[in-house]
């Protein structure tokens, strides 16, 4: 692999760049790393320059980790700019002995690699792979080398995960068993070869390597086995079970044991034992209870470190599904539920000193593990499962037991609270822990009222907002977790005292603060259709929210704080549900401001930064919509920042640009002042539309420009710019709706004589690109527009224009698409839409009045009536007003503001009951014609619409004649 020593310099400088503070610096270094990504060799280039021992270990771990995203974008041939063949067969060739060379770091990241492109080529496009790494396994095991064996199993490894995390397809299947055929035998020989080496009383050298052997081996298991029980291991079943025993009840060389080689292989073979649980329980049941014995033993004498949490979490788990299986009788004696609760679930409960040293140091890991169910398991949670599996079937044997451990607890707190602290928080989390999922049938395992009353309202009331910051977390996840059970008096009178700890020093406790108020903000009461109402609305908000602001604002000025997503989520929520006064909402916008000028620095928390955007989109929202007077100052306030953003290129920020201006708009008296006009021709510029993430924006800001200033369309060739973006959008599957949401548009607010000298032009795009895609996606949006057009324009004006392209096309259109797609339409303004159009289409249009297309008119009305049925058994649309992500990244993908949505525009908000409108004017259609149409309906209308139609005039006392 020949690769420039200039080349290789360039890169080395390029990621020692990328890795810079100065954001400057680190942003060159990226886009030139962009920029020559797509140049030849560059793949081999980085798997070169991460293999150089003499390159600085970072440089080469970034080159590694660029080389692995590359693979990712690029490795598949329907890319949009794959790999070269040739590329892709040297570097499949180079892979795997460079990962055997790689000091560890780098290994994790080429093994990463090994994966992203096995996954799409092995085995049928790289054959030679497997077979290389038996072959090389054989020799290092002959060897002694234990070094490349594990390297050689880490790369096995990183090929058989497929098979825990694919969908289960025959193809998947025939890969499995091209795996087991060559991998199995090979697998349970270095297993037990390797079993052979291992004396619990080994010089731990020579023991780590042989029980990282046995690790990795046991991870291939897992996979292997993961689809089913595959033949050759139900065969061979006791070899594998009484060597995993083995490592499950020996005991190794203390510092094995105190530096977590051993835990590791013991977690994983614990995995294994619960992945035969839940899938092959009958053919492992012989075993079971050898094994449930040895991991409580493991569990009864673990020692309380952090490096044996893992084995203890997975463990656990093993013992969990046990519980809920229909061996539960293991666990169903007093004696046995008494241990299992007072030696594993209990101890288990107390704050550990990494749990303190987390809520110090790290408090958004501490909340995603403490009460967002991160992809972290916790001993705390974990064992509060099987508490909750253990009550599956024992139930109130477990009830006496809880309720007895928590008034143990907090007897022990009581006794010396300054010293036992711990025992209170263990109690709450063990309530918090066992409280019942919404929609539950299984009650509360202990008296929560009481609890609340006794336990948790002594820390909400606490003045010093800064005491036990620990208890104060506690109890604010407690309000938080039961808001909905406590009356809305009560919470109401609690408020000002989780206002009080917004100004908390504990990031962890301000954040919860933040939390609670935010979530107490979405309880929802239910009631009748069309949805659940608000349980706290503005009036009950209005008189904390200066409080509530000012303490906000004041924890994002706190260390560690100023990017805190939970406190900036809850000044969104409030801003969405207040009425704020002109002064409260200027003072806000100018301190997001303040945030959005930070932030634009380095864009580097995606959530936070949505959440900003949606409070900026909220206080524009709900402070204009009150006075419109207050735009000019968000005007003057924004400007700049939102400027910067597109002046500076930050891309992360240009949806939400682009939003925040829409909304601005949307709100803004007209005219519109020269700094929009400045932005409407940098919109017009084809070149912005070329950011796929930002165009959803775009088509929602042009419509503001159309909608607040159609007169300007007709002027400087601005009319052409807009329907050349049209076209644009139309061409693209993924972008064709956003074309007619800008066609739309422009119909609703443009005359047909400005519109008429590009008609033809408008018809020939749309017909051409049906021709190619006669697919509801398109024909949707499509019958949409021409109801729209017909509505605005006139049937005779829509009749003319089509026919003007080519003579008879309108009726072909009709035949084959309008009649047959237009029953499919959803949506409740699309449905009264195209219901009014087609109405007036053969109640208005001589084409369709004419005897001789009475087929096409029948068939007309029963399109007509079998879409208003299907309306009727649509369920009502309500809007849910918690529309916001809980989780987001940078990916270049949209992301929508919710507060900056503008609902949907009804084009026909004087028709208030298309039923009606259509029964009338079928009814004045008849009258002039009597006796005509009913033998047409008889003929072209279904028996079924025809009784529809019948119960519809009753309905409406209109009468067909």
């Amino acid at each position: 692999m020949e690769v420039p020593q200039e080349t290789l310099d360039q890169l080395s400088t390029w990621f020692l760049q990328s890795l810079s503070l100065d954001a400057s610096l680190r942003r060159a270094a990226e886009s030139s790393l962009l920029s020559a990504a797509t140049s030849p060799g560059f793949p081999l280039a980085l798997l070169k320059l991460s293999s150089l021992p003499s390159v600085d270990l970072q440089i080469r771990l970034a080159s590694a980790l660029h080389f692995k995203n590359l693979l990712k974008s690029r490795w598949v041939p329907t890319s949009d700019n794959p790999l070269p063949d040739s590329d892709k067969t040297l570097i499949k060739s180079l892979l795997l002995p460079l990962l055997l060379q790689s000091p560890p770091l780098i290994q994790s990241q080429l093994s990463e690699a090994l994966a992203i492109a096995s996954s799409h080529d092995f085995p049928s496009s790289w054959p030679s792979l497997l077979p290389d790494i038996i072959s090389s396994l054989g020799t290092s095991l002959s060897s002694g080398d234990y070094t490349s064996v594990n390297s050689l199993l880490s790369a096995a490894n990183s090929l058989f995960l497929k098979f825990r995390h694919s969908f289960d397809t025959q193809a998947l299947r025939l890969d499995l068993k091209y795996c087991l055929d060559l991998f199995a035998k090979p697998l349970l020989e270095t297993f037990l070869n390797t079993s052979n080496l291992t004396t619990p009383a080994a010089d731990p050298s020579v023991l780590k390597p042989l029980l990282e052997c046995q690790r990795l081996c046991s991870e291939i298991f897992h996979s292997l086995n993961s689809i089913e029980l595959p033949e050759f291991f139900e065969d061979h079943m006791r070899e594998w079970m009484e060597k995993f025993r083995f490592y499950l009840t020996s005991t190794f060389a203390p510092q094995v044991e105190t530096d977590g080689t051993a835990d590791a292989l013991r977690a994983s073979i614990c995995e294994n034992l619960q992945l035969y649980m839940e899938k092959n329980e009958e053919e492992f049941k012989d075993y079971l209870e050898g094994f449930a014995t040895a991991v409580w033993g493991l569990l009864m004498n673990a020692a309380k470190s952090p490096s044996r949490d893992q084995l203890a979490v997975t463990a656990i788990k093993f013992l969990t599904t046990v519980s809920t299986s229909v061996h539960h009788a293991l666990f169903g004696s007093p004696e046995v539920l008494g241990q299992i609760c007072n030696s594993v679930v209990f101890p288990n409960l107390r704050l550990r000193d990494d749990d303190e040293e987390l809520f110090e140091n790290n408090y958004v890991e501490y909340i995603r593990r403490d009460s967002e169910g991160s992809d972290t398991d916790t001993l705390r949670r974990t064992a509060c499962e099987l508490l909750k599996g253990l009550a599956v079937n024992y139930r109130e044997q477990v009830m006496g037991l809880v309720s007895a451990q928590v008034q143990s607890m907090l007897a022990a707190f009581n006794a010396n609270p300054a010293q036992n602290w711990k025992e209170k928080d263990a109690a709450i989390y063990l309530v918090v822990a066992l409280s019942p999922k919404p929609g539950a049938t299984t009650g509360y395992l202990v008296d929560v009222e009481s609890f609340f009353t006794s336990v948790i309202l002594p820390e909400l009331q606490g003045q010093d907002p800064n005491a036990v910051p620990i208890l104060k977390a506690g109890a604010l996840k407690f309000f938080t977790v039961f808001r909905e059970q406590i009356p809305k008096p009560a919470a109401l009178s609690l408020l000002p005292g989780v206002i009080r700890f917004l100004g908390s020093e504990s990031n962890v406790v301000h954040s919860y603060a933040a939390t609670c108020i935010e979530k107490i903000l979405l309880v929802k009461d239910k009631g009748p259709m069309p949805g659940p109402t608000a349980r706290y609305g503005a009036a009950d908000v209005d008189p904390y929210v200066p409080q509530m602001l000012t303490g906000l604002f004041n924890a994002l000025e706190m260390p560690d704080s100023q990017e805190n997503p939970y406190v900036m989520k809850c000044i969104m929520r409030v801003l969405g549900v207040a009425n704020i006064s002109v002064e409260v909402a200027t003072g806000c916008i100018s301190k997001l401001a303040s945030v959005l000028a930070m932030v634009c620095e380095n864009p580097k928390h995606p959530l936070f930064n949505h959440y900003l955007f949606e409070a900026i989109a909220a206080v524009i929202r709900r402070a204009g919509e009150r006075d419109a007077t207050v735009i000019l100052i968000f005007e003057k306030t924004l400007f700049p920042e939102l400027e910067k953003i597109l002046v500076k290129d930050i891309s992360e920020f240009w949806s939400y640009a682009f939003q925040i201006f829409t909304l601005l708009i949307d709100l803004h008296a007209p005219p519109l002042s020269d700094g929009y006009m400045a932005l409407f021709q940098v919109i017009l510029d084809p070149s912005s539309w070329k950011r796929s993430g930002s165009v959803p924006a775009l088509v929602r800001l042009l419509q503001a420009y159309l909608r607040k200033m159609p007169n300007e369309l007709n002027r400087e060739g601005r009319l052409g710019q807009v329907l050349g973006i049209f076209s644009q959008l139309i061409s693209t599957p993924s972008t064709e709706e956003l074309g007619f949401f800008v066609l739309n548009t422009v119909v609703e607010n443009l005359s047909y004589e400005i519109i008429s000298p590009y008609i033809s032009n408008i018809w020939g795009a749309l017909f051409s690109r049906l021709q190619n895609r006669r697919v509801y996606k398109f024909i949707s949006p499509l019958l949409i527009f021409m109801s729209l057009f017909l509505i605005k324009y006139g049937a005779g004006v829509l009749v003319e224009s089509i026919n003007s392209i080519q003579q008879g096309l309108f009726l072909m259109i009709l035949q084959q698409f309008w009649i047959s797609f237009s029953t499919k339409i959803s949506g409740s303004v699309e449905q009264k839409l195209i219901t009014v159009a087609t109405t007036r289409l053969i109640c208005e249009s001589p084409l369709l009045l004419d005897p001789a297309a009475s087929e096409n008119w029948g068939k007309l009305v029963d399109s007509i009536v079998q879409l208003l049925t299907n309306s009727d058994q649509a369920g009502a649309d309500f809007e849910d007003d918690a529309d916001v992500p809980e989780t987001i990244e940078y990916t270049g993908s949209f992301a929508r503001l919710h507060n900056a949505g503008k609902k949907e525009d009804d084009p026909l908000k004087e028709i208030h009951d298309p039923k009606q409108f259509f029964v009338s004017s079928l009814s004045r259609i008849s009258s002039q014609f009597p006796g005509r149409f009913g033998p047409v309906i008889q003929q072209f209308v279904s028996p079924a619409n025809q009784t529809a139609l019948l119960q519809l005039c009753g309905a409406y006392n209109s009468a067909i004649v």
